[in-house]
């Protein structure tokens, strides 16, 4: 396969949000917050900033050297759109067997009753991310994509049953929406 001369990928900044780039080191500030990720992985791109544009870039790129450069625009992008939109994933509590009772404990979550098990299930919550639970839902709130969407399988992976048929025990917590929090 034929290397390309030059790869570039524009990924435009919007109003009210600041972009930093100390190296390979990203750092993103809008109203919402603030989000930060190391790229340093990345030998053979450069990013930078010209205009309103972070401009993400790789010469004589191969194929996965093409793909990184597109791979860290999509970051770009999402560290964007989290600290002007905000991420949201909803979670359902759902038991027929025995009542579940969901709480929030510092950094982790709590699951009791899950199955009329003794001991409590027990999820940790990942980096700077809003946990709340309402009735037979959780809702899991952020500015980081990873971090969000890592709280809320772990959530869902804390109920997750072995041994027993899927078909008849339906009991669990499970995620049933992605998206922006705009709010």
């Amino acid at each position: 396969m034929p290397k390309e001369v030059i790869v570039r990928e524009e990924v435009p900044i919007p109003e009210g949000v600041s972009v930093e780039i100390n190296g390979k080191e990203v750092r993103v500030k809008g109203p919402k917050g603030e989000v930060a990720r190391d790229f340093s992985f990345a030998r053979s791109v450069r990013i930078l900033k010209e205009d309103n544009k972070v401009i993400v870039e790789s010469y004589f790129a191969k194929r996965k050297q093409k793909a990184v450069t597109y791979s860290i625009a999509a970051h770009i992008q999402n560290m964007i759109d989290g600290v002007t939109k905000g991420y949201r994933y909803k979670l359902k509590i759902i038991y027929s067997h025995f009542p579940v009772t969901v709480k929030v404990e510092g950094d982790r979550v709590v699951i009791e009753n899950f199955l009329g098990e003794k001991a409590p299930r027990i999820a940790k919550i990942v980096g700077n991310v809003k946990v709340t639970v309402t009735k037979q839902d959780i809702i899991v709130e952020g500015v980081n994509i990873e971090e969000v969407g890592q709280t809320a399988a772990n959530i869902e992976r804390a109920t997750k049953i072995k041994d027993l048929d899927r078909r008849v025990f339906v009991d669990g917590i499970y995620i049933y929406e992605k998206g922006y929090a705009e709010g």
